[in-house]
């Protein structure tokens, strides 16, 4: 166990510093504030089966302006309390600023997902891979749809929730870390995607419902290759997680599977 742990640990360091990858290369940066709320719900109805259902909204300029909308259905399946496999269909509202306002492109998604969670003392610790087949909308001028460009995009996420309280009742401290990359035929100069690092608190506001809320940076790479977004969020998840079991595992009790768009 300790040197999964430790092989973990590693993983989350590599993963730390996606954000500064190209860091030689001259590079534009915008820099924005953003808001991203969203409500993430698994459900378990027997010892294999359940579903997971989110919902996503960002803005920019923190709440002044749309950035996307979000849809996620799936099933879920239990290969053991620790580990889930999970796919489905997912769709995506992106904003496009043009002179006479807004327009939505839209990105439809298949995905699968494996998911690997594990307490060690007091503490949480959660990897996850997702497999993402993306069809999404290109505008032109006008905001028509010009074209639909395919890629496949693969997700790594590790997260540790840490207790700094000896009541459980009280927060707790969760640090995550996602990388992204893609690949497809016009991916060209960012096979690095982005990379999503989040530090905020996890608090239970009932049996199947709890929360993080804190500070995540966005940092994006653009299809030009020297262009990149760092966005400056601030987000606010909601989780759902109804167990519908007779039988629960006491060590591990069931809890959403981590979200984000």
């Amino acid at each position: 166990m300790q040197n999964i742990l430790k092989c973990l640990s590693l993983i989350f360091g590599i993963l730390l510093i996606g954000q500064f990858v190209n860091a030689q290369t001259e590079k534009e940066i915008n820099h924005q504030t953003q808001f991203w709320w969203s409500i993430n719900s698994t459900g378990r109805f027997n010892e294999h089966w359940g579903f997971m259902a989110d919902f996503h909204m960002r803005r920019e300029n923190f709440l002044k302006d749309p950035n996307f909308y979000f849809l996620r259905l799936g099933a879920v399946y239990w290969l053991s309390n620790r580990f889930t496999f999970a796919g489905g269909l997912a769709h995506l509202w992106s904003a496009n600023e043009f002179d006479d306002g807004y327009y939505f492109a839209g990105e439809k998604r298949i995905y699968q997902q494996l998911q690997w969670r594990e307490k060690f003392n007091n503490l949480f610790f959660l990897f996850r891979i997702r497999n993402e087949q993306r069809w999404h909308e290109v505008l032109d001028e006008d905001a028509f749809v010009d074209r639909v460009r395919f890629s496949n995009r693969l997700r790594f996420l590790f997260s540790t929730t840490i207790p700094i309280f000896r009541n459980d009742n009280l927060p707790r401290l969760t640090i995550a870390n996602e990388l992204l990359v893609h690949f497809g035929k016009e991916i060209v100069y960012n096979t690095f995607d982005q990379n999503r690092f989040f530090i905020g608190i996890r608090q239970k506001m009932g049996r199947n419902l709890s929360l993080d809320f804190g500070y995540m940076l966005v940092y994006r790479q653009r299809y030009s290759g020297y262009q990149y977004d760092s966005n400056h969020t601030l987000r606010l998840f909601f989780y759902y997680a109804p167990d519908f079991r007779d039988k629960r595992d006491a060590e591990l009790d069931h809890y959403p599977l981590i979200g984000g768009e």
